[in-house]
């Protein structure tokens, strides 16, 4: 099972300095529903968040990023 608490309390400190919590055209976040997630790094295909989850990026930036995030060229 995945673990989102600091992701959570994240999105409770972004709320408090950013419309709606997120940097993203749904502004209203909790009108999609649940939280978002809070990025921290990402190598290759792989991107992770706050609390560690990794997740495949599928999106690579819509296609600038083919070759991945951090390529080292």
């Amino acid at each position: 099972m995945r673990n989102f608490a600091s992701s959570r309390k994240l999105f409770r400190q972004a709320q408090q300095s950013i419309p709606g919590g997120v940097n993203s055209p749904v502004r209203a976040f909790r009108a999609v529903g649940g939280n978002p997630l809070f990025i921290s790094r990402a190598k290759g295909s792989k991107i992770f968040d706050a609390d560690g989850n990794s997740y495949i990026d599928y999106v690579l930036s819509w296609g600038p990023m083919i070759l991945g995030h951090a390529h080292p060229a």
